[in-house]
């Protein structure tokens, strides 16, 4: 009798389906069902506490709920690269050293790390944000490529190709004499993908998080520091709201605006409930990348 196979729901990999608690490609539970808004947004399932995430000879454990840890077990020849303060323990064994970065200047400049650090097994390593959230998992698939918001990158494994781009979103504002530039997504993105063999990239979420795939010219507003990831099939732009008063103007009204992030599809597009505030400062905008607007 042949053996039955399951297919997950989040990352579409099939499995064998005997006695699987979770997916052994992204860690999602098996016995939970798709939570969709009704306007379209899935809720992306959180990893199970102690759910074991497959990759190569090697795997990832997933240990708590609250401040999630990556506790890997890499075998000979299997490696994952990560932001150095994210190491919280290893065994001796295991081999670390400095993977440099193009462009430091730049990277510093946007407060982004200018060295990553890279393991090789054997042995174990374990890797934690420091902050409460929520562990995705995203298997990257050859011949894919997606886009992460500076600052939730974790760890990926060393089949995944890293690199980073200007996100090309920014707006200027004049206060007097004084003229400031803004980014509101961050200056730059990381790009992940996979050349000859699938890879795992794993990203920390603050809050809950959701998905929404965008079909071939379906656009959709989001605040811009509430991205997670996105297909890099998918474009964006800056998008500003300004709401109508009416009669009555209060002194503050110039600074009565929405700054919104306009995405363009196709492909994914994930959000986090739980992310920083960007404060506008509400002064003029003298000038923008390429944006849209509405006023209301």
């Amino acid at each position: 009798m042949a053996e039955s196979t399951f297919t997950c729901r989040w990352c579409r990999t099939p499995s064998q389906a005997a006695n699987l608690v979770s997916c052994p490609t992204c860690g999602a539970p098996v016995d939970v069902r798709d939570m969709v808004s009704r306007s379209g947004w899935y809720e992306l399932p959180a990893v199970p506490d102690m759910a074991r995430i497959q990759f190569g000879r090697s795997y990832c454990q997933i240990e708590g709920a609250y401040v999630p840890v990556a506790d890997f077990n890499l075998t000979a020849g299997d490696g994952v690269y990560f932001a150095h303060h994210l190491l919280l323990w290893k065994e001796a064994g295991v081999e670390i050293s400095a993977m440099q970065m193009r462009g430091g200047w730049k990277r510093m400049f946007a407060g982004l790390p200018l060295v990553m650090t890279q393991a090789q097994g054997p042995g174990h390593i374990a890797l934690s944000r420091d902050a409460p959230g929520e562990v995705v998992a995203l298997p990257i698939q050859p011949g894919t490529a997606v886009d992460v918001r500076e600052h939730v990158f974790m760890v990926a494994t060393s089949r995944v190709q890293y690199d980073w781009f200007n996100t090309n979103v920014w707006f200027q504002t004049r206060d007097g004499d004084e003229t400031e530039t803004h980014y509101p997504l961050g200056m730059f993105m990381d790009r992940f993908d996979a050349r000859q063999q699938p890879g795992l990239l794993l990203l920390h979420a603050g809050g809950n998080s959701f998905e929404r795939t965008l079909a071939p010219g379906e656009t959709i507003l989001i605040k811009p520091n509430s991205l997670l990831f996105k297909d890099a099939t998918v474009a964006m732009q800056l998008h500003f709201e300004y709401p109508n008063a009416g009669f009555w103007r209060p002194w503050q009204s110039w600074g009565n605006r929405y700054l919104l992030l306009r995405l363009f599809g196709p492909g994914r597009v994930a959000v986090m409930s739980g992310h920083e505030h960007f404060h506008d400062p509400g002064t003029n905008v003298v000038q923008c990348s390429p944006a849209t607007s509405r006023q209301w």
